[in-house]
């Protein structure tokens, strides 16, 4: 199925409670990093693209209608032409709330974490951030940066500039679909993410 939605926003930015959000109002299933954990069909075939290989969007979104997050989100550029019907969603927040979040969840795992292969060292670590993500100036220059090119090529008429807290009304307006009777997904905050990472023997406090 073709993408209907295409994420352009950087992890920790709202992105999960969109994924959650969007599969409520039908639109997805939404792709996201939590789809890639070890064992995932789909994990083989991002590393490979992560390590430089050649992309087959179809099977990379295979059973996805919608993709929000890192690995995707990177990919933006690229993926607005390949998938030219999609509506484009930009969640953000300020560069300095932004900052503050990842240095407290993403930051941290990638310092403790052990796999120099993974997705998140060889695409957040190496690619987004340059091997720089601990250099908060780069990091949010990186972030800014990232914002001003969505506003810049994507056209007003297809995208939708999400802040965190926004909530249902300008998603469900833009979608033209009713507001669901149940509050907006609040999901993966600082603590949610320790809670998981713990889970898996991983300490980021």
């Amino acid at each position: 199925m073709p993408l209907k939605i295409i994420g352009t926003g950087f992890g920790r930015t709202g992105t999960d409670s969109m994924r959650h959000a969007l599969n409520i109002l039908g639109v997805g299933p939404t792709h996201h990093m939590f789809e890639l954990e070890e064992g995932t069909p789909l994990r083989p075939l991002w590393l490979d693209l992560a390590k430089g290989g050649t992309p087959d969007w179809e099977k990379l979104f295979e059973g996805y209608s919608a993709c929000v997050d890192w690995p995707s989100a990177y990919y933006w550029r690229t993926l607005i032409d390949v998938y030219p019907e999609a509506k484009v969603i930009l969640t953000m927040r300020s560069a300095e709330s932004w900052w503050d979040s990842f240095e407290k969840t993403l930051l941290r795992y990638l310092q403790t974490g052990d796999d120099p292969n993974g997705l998140a060292h060889l695409l957040v670590a190496n690619q987004v951030f340059h091997g720089r993500a601990s250099d908060r100036d780069h990091a949010i220059a990186v972030y800014n940066k990232n914002v001003e090119d969505v506003l810049a090529t994507v056209s007003p008429d297809r995208l939708l500039v999400h802040n965190l807290g926004d909530g249902w009304q300008p998603l469900c307006k833009w979608l033209d679909v009713p507001i669901p009777n149940i509050d907006y997904p609040s999901g993966n905050t600082t603590k949610d993410l320790h809670e998981k990472m713990a889970a898996k023997g991983v300490d980021l406090s």
